[in-house]
């Protein structure tokens, strides 16, 4: 038995699949992606989204922006601060980004701008300093509701006005071998 088979060429192109190119951060950057999981409930203990400014210090991979984002908050309202060049180029999709170190655009906005929301996994190495220098930015901002900080940062970090919300479990940052827990200060 013969089948005849005509050939067809009205076949549209089909567009080659885009790969997403994966992020490379040197292990200098203490980059140290959130979970997404943890993300979110990072952003639920925020509080209710609004018309808050909200900052990412150190935002890295744009993993709590993204929660943000996926919570509703707008990307109008989303300022991230992110100093290693790749990562702040990756982070435009999502809210405004100043690429540069967070702890000298803390000290040069310090007294002019307020955050009521932020949220941040600043790097273990230096949290003190950059909860600190995070603090010296929250404020209302005209709103009535306290301004909010929630932090994800080392288990023996201790701050006076911080309550903590969640310890995280052993395996949340394997490679950076800390263990973690996520704190909120109200103002």
């Amino acid at each position: 038995m013969v089948i005849p088979v005509t050939r067809r060429n009205d076949f549209a192109k089909l567009a080659a699949p885009s790969i997403a190119e994966p992020v490379m951060v040197d292990k200098f950057t203490e980059c140290h992606v959130t979970p997404s999981d943890v993300a979110a409930r990072m952003v639920g203990y925020l509080g209710r989204q609004g018309d808050y400014l909200t900052l990412e210090p150190s935002a890295g991979t744009g993993q709590l922006s993204k929660a943000l984002l996926a919570a509703g908050h707008s990307k109008f309202e989303l300022v991230q601060v992110e100093r290693h060049i790749k990562l702040a180029g990756s982070l435009a999709a999502f809210g405004t980004v100043q690429n540069r170190c967070f702890l000298e655009y803390a000290a040069e906005i310090a007294g002019k701008v307020e955050f009521p929301r932020i949220i941040m996994n600043p790097p273990f190495s230096d949290v003190r300093k950059h909860v600190a220098a995070a603090v010296s930015l929250l404020g209302r901002h005209g709103h009535a509701e306290p301004a909010t900080l929630v932090a994800l940062v080392p288990i023996t970090f201790e701050r006076g006005d911080a309550e903590t919300l969640e310890t995280l479990p052993a395996d949340t940052f394997a490679t950076a071998k800390v263990y973690t827990k996520i704190i909120r200060i109200r103002r």
